[in-house]
């Protein structure tokens, strides 16, 4: 006779699938519509689950948020190998280009929500303290990581402010801003300039 799951096990499992659901729900409604006008019924609804069972996984459709970027951090931290420095042989060129190149596999996988947070920062100020703190987690490792590397001759002496800078154009790059990338064109145009951007900045004799 084959061994049944046990309650407990089973409770998780649904559980889980409820969480995710929520989660996933968010995904989709943030291509339809802003974050200003999703509410926790709309998200209820698209998920599944009953309004008390969002809030037993969630306080509120800032802490889906939450959840969907630091998802968003672990896979940035997952595909730089936890922001690891230059391997064995490996030109700084192609360096610049395997960094940009995951931090563009992030805002391809969070599209939707990074692209609406972008928008929603600048008029709610709870996804713009989020936001801030996402990418002053990421500029703090790159800091580190760029300082730590033996061939990096940075343009300025205030690594800090250049890599900010740097991080900033290309997160509008990444999220497609007509303004860094135009409208109508091909993103990877700007994404290839911005693989040559971090290149001069940090390697500019390469």
């Amino acid at each position: 006779m084959s061994a049944q799951p046990a309650p407990q096990q089973v409770r998780r499992s649904r559980g889980d699938r409820q969480r995710e659901a929520i989660v996933t729900a968010v995904r989709e409604l943030l291509q339809e519509r802003s974050f200003a006008d999703l509410s926790v019924s709309t998200i209820s609804e698209r998920a599944g689950v009953a309004r008390s069972g969002f809030y037993f996984y969630f306080d509120s459709k800032y802490a889906v948020l939450a959840a969907i970027l630091a998802d968003a951090g672990e896979l940035l931290d997952e595909l730089t190998h936890h922001f690891a420095p230059r391997e064995p042989g490996e030109t700084p060129a192609a360096f610049a280009k395997r960094m940009v190149g995951s931090a563009a596999a992030v805002y391809a996988n969070d599209d939707p929500v990074l692209s609406a947070c972008e928008v929603a920062r600048y008029t709610d100020a709870q996804i713009r303290e989020m936001m801030d703190d996402f990418y002053d987690s990421v500029i703090e490792k790159l800091i580190t990581l760029l300082e730590q590397d033996p061939d990096a001759r940075p343009i300025s002496d205030d690594v800090p402010a250049l890599v900010r800078t740097m991080a900033a154009v290309t997160t509008m790059t990444l999220t497609h801003d007509s303004t860094f990338v135009g409208r109508g064109q091909d993103p990877a145009r700007a994404i290839d300039i911005v693989e040559r951007l971090w290149l001069s900045a940090f390697w500019p004799d390469r």
